[in-house]
């Protein structure tokens, strides 16, 4: 049977249960008993059935649509957690809508009102540092909309939320370094409008603080999460006289503008400078040498926030942490002889 003639009543059948059974699965709804629930998705999978979202919009309230809001300069983890919550969709019935939304400027509030009345999403997801204004916060809340903030700094409580232990992750990276005998470990921050970049910084100088060494802000330079960034900070740390052993960057674009300016520099990596990245991006492993990083869980926090969109669980103070990993490669060795 071709697929665009399936129908629920074909999935029914198939699963030897009723339409009103295979539809409260199909929504993910509650009290269907998990033996049932394995029966009528066997069935819908064997058909090749795919939910008419159109059909299934009319018969009730939802629009079986999801947003995803961004505003960052990375498309490696833009990319990374729409594909996430894509795939959380597909296994729906649900589609996607990812739209860019700058968090500055006038007028947020309207434009976050504006967006929600175009969309009629049942859900958004936002990310970082969408995941944290204030406005749009506030915007959502008056609307009654409901939504899933990514990675959040401010008030991690106010909605529900996905995210992992930057903090944690920072300090473990630079545990790394200080075991393979750095002492001078530069850092390069995140942009300053992303939580995340704050608890990341706060990893770095906690585990400096647990070596017994001092925080120097010599060693410290602001960056965007983008490439450029990543080579202005590097060619300022690495310009001076007492240039470090090992750079950290925030993100592994940042990364990458190290690696640009070490080698234009004629620095070995990791013989004269060790560089450590986040986020574990395709880039992180066809760069040579592979790049030392911190593996972000990032397409399963999109697919984390769809799910509680879809199954109706995004009310405030839900909170789902993931795991992240430090992996080494590499880009990373012991500190050079002094």
């Amino acid at each position: 049977m071709p697929p665009a003639t399936i129908t629920i009543v074909d999935v029914a059948k198939r699963a030897g249960v009723s339409i009103k059974t295979v539809s409260r699965v199909l929504n993910r709804e509650p009290n269907v008993r998990e033996a049932t629930r394995e029966k009528v998705t066997s069935a819908a999978t064997e058909l090749n059935y795919t939910p008419n979202v159109a059909a299934r919009t009319l018969a009730g309230s939802r629009s079986y649509l999801l947003g995803l809001l961004f505003d960052n300069p990375s498309l490696s983890y833009i990319g990374d957690m729409q594909m996430g919550a894509l795939r959380q969709c597909r296994l729906s019935g649900h589609h996607l809508i990812v739209e860019p939304f700058h968090a500055e400027g006038e007028d947020v509030g309207a434009r976050i009102r504006a967006l929600i009345a175009t969309l009629k999403t049942d859900g958004l997801i936002l990310t970082p540092p969408v995941s944290d204004h204030p406005e749009v916060l506030a915007a959502l809340d008056e609307a009654g909309a409901a939504y899933v903030r990514v990675a959040p700094y401010h008030d991690p409580a106010h909605g529900a939320s996905v995210h992992m232990d930057d903090a944690a992750a920072a300090y473990q990276m630079t545990q790394l370094l200080l075991a393979d005998g750095h002492r001078d470990i530069g850092f390069i921050l995140g942009h300053p409008e992303h939580g995340a970049s704050q608890s990341r910084a706060e990893g770095y100088a906690a585990a400096l603080a647990a070596a017994g060494l001092p925080y120097r802000a010599a060693l410290v330079r602001q960056g965007f999460f983008s490439f450029r960034s990543g080579v202005e900070a590097a060619e300022a740390l690495l310009s001076g006289p007492n240039r470090p052993t090992a750079i950290f960057a925030s993100n592994d674009d940042m990364a990458l503008g190290v690696m640009s300016v070490a080698n234009r520099l004629g620095l070995s990596v990791p013989k004269d400078l060790s560089i450590a990245g986040f986020d574990d991006t395709p880039s992180a492993r066809v760069v040579w040498p592979q790049l030392t990083t911190v593996r972000q869980p990032i397409a399963e926090m999109g697919a984390a926030a769809a799910e509680l969109l879809i199954e109706r669980r995004a009310v405030t103070g839900q909170a789902m942490l993931l795991d992240f990993e430090i992996v080494r490669r590499d880009s990373t060795g012991a500190a050079p002889a002094p």
